[in-house]
C-alpha cells in the first residue's frame, strides 16, 4: 500500500493530530460546568451558537476534533485533504480568537494571558496551509 503523505509532512502532521485528537479525547465525557464554559467563550464571538444547548455543543466541539485529529493523523489521507480539515478546523479557532472580548490586546493581533492558549492556533493555520500549497505545487 502506498501512503498519500509525503515524508516531510509527518512531523506537522503528527503533532497536530495527536494534539486535536487529544483535546476532542478529553471533552467528550466533561462536566457540565466544562460545557457551559466553552459554550460561553463560543456565543461571545460567534452569537448564532446560543441556540445550540452547552452539553451539545460541546459533544459537537469533541467528535469534530476527534475527527479532525484522526483525519490528519491517517496516513492512507492525503496531506491535500488533512490540510483542508485542519485548515477548517482552525481557521474556526483563529476566528474565534479574533472575535472573542479579552483575548487580544488593545488594537493588536498579539494575545493577552488570556489569549496565549488560543493563539498557538495560527501554527495550526499555517501548518494545514503549508499542507494544501506543498499538494498543490506537487500536481
Amino acid at each position: 500500500m502506498r501512503l498519500s503523505i509525503r515524508p516531510r509532512h509527518v512531523p506537522g502532521r503528527v503533532t497536530t493530530g495527536v494534539f486535536i485528537l487529544n483535546s476532542g479525547l478529553e471533552k467528550w465525557g466533561a462536566a457540565e460546568e466544562a460545557a457551559q464554559g466553552y459554550h460561553g467563550m463560543a456565543v461571545g464571538a460567534f452569537p448564532f451558537l446560543e441556540k445550540v444547548p452547552p452539553a451539545r455543543f460541546l459533544r459537537l466541539l469533541s467528535l469534530t476534533e476527534v475527527v479532525v485529529g484522526s483525519v490528519v493523523l491517517a496516513p492512507f489521507v492525503p496531506s491535500a485533504v488533512a490540510g483542508a480539515a485542519l485548515t477548517g478546523f482552525s481557521g474556526g479557532l483563529v476566528g474565534l480568537y479574533l472575535r472573542a472580548p479579552g483575548l487580544r490586546k488593545p488594537g493588536s493581533i498579539f494575545p493577552t494571558q488570556s489569549g496565549v492558549p488560543l493563539f498557538k492556533d495560527f501554527w495550526m493555520l499555517g501548518i494545514g496551509l503549508n499542507l494544501i500549497a506543498d499538494a498543490v505545487e506537487h500536481r
